[in-house]
């Protein structure tokens, strides 16, 4: 097990445990965490552990392009009940987020550490939140790290039925348009499988986040 330092580096990806735990410690500043990112790290723990620091092999991605849209869901894009906007309120999202209860979790993962992290991140421009608004209410959202041409997911919400898949959805349309090479869902996820993620090598997860820096 690798423990970190002040020092702002991380043991290579390749490292990690079968599990996807690659080290400990550390902290949550700004250059670590998008080092991190950009190194196919990203950090997972409750608030009884240290920082935990992972890189699971395979990774679940979303390659914009191939977003499955049922459809129920077409006709939900075509009704106009929702709308999404972006980076209106960062804050509420990932609060949202944190109080979301979810199968076989006691409690969050999204700490009161975390969401301090998180907010400077959004201040810097790097993390990014989608609001999805029904009638002037937020009724979902979902926020991850945008580093250009892979979007880093890392949670959504949903208080009324489909407004969470009508975020992602939108999310991967607009990512698509812009060229982006794919969304970074992390670890398997049946939801988002439904949606068209799927589980690909790290290997070559890596290869995609070191293309976009050559």
């Amino acid at each position: 097990m690798i423990f970190l330092n002040a020092q702002l580096e991380f043991p290579p990806a390749e490292s990690a445990s079968a599990e996807g735990l690659l080290a400990v410690g550390g902290d949550l500043s700004p250059e670590r965490l998008i080092l991190a990112y950009r190194s196919g790290i990203f950090p997972w723990f409750d608030t009884d552990s240290p920082i935990l620091w992972w890189s699971p092999d395979p990774r679940m991605v979303l390659f914009p392009h191939k977003i499955k849209i049922s459809k129920s869901m077409r006709k939900v894009l075509r009704s106009g009940r929702f709308r999404l906007t972006q980076n209106t309120c960062f804050e509420k999202v990932i609060d949202h987020c944190s109080h979301i209860k979810r199968t076989g979790q006691k409690g969050t993962w999204i700490t009161a550490e975390m969401i301090e992290a998180y907010i400077e991140l959004h201040s810097q421009g790097f993390a990014k939140s989608y609001e999805v608004w029904e009638n002037d209410q937020l009724v979902g959202g979902l926020y991850g790290i945008d580093l250009g041409h892979v979007f880093c997911g890392e949670s959504m919400f949903s208080t009324v039925s489909n407004a969470s898949k009508f975020g992602f959805i939108k999310l991967a349309q607009e990512l698509e348009a812009n060229a982006y090479s794919l969304i970074d869902c992390q670890v398997y996820n049946e939801h988002l499988e439904s949606l068209g993620a799927k589980e690909i090598p790290r290997s070559e997860f890596l290869e995609f986040l070191e293309a976009q820096h050559q």
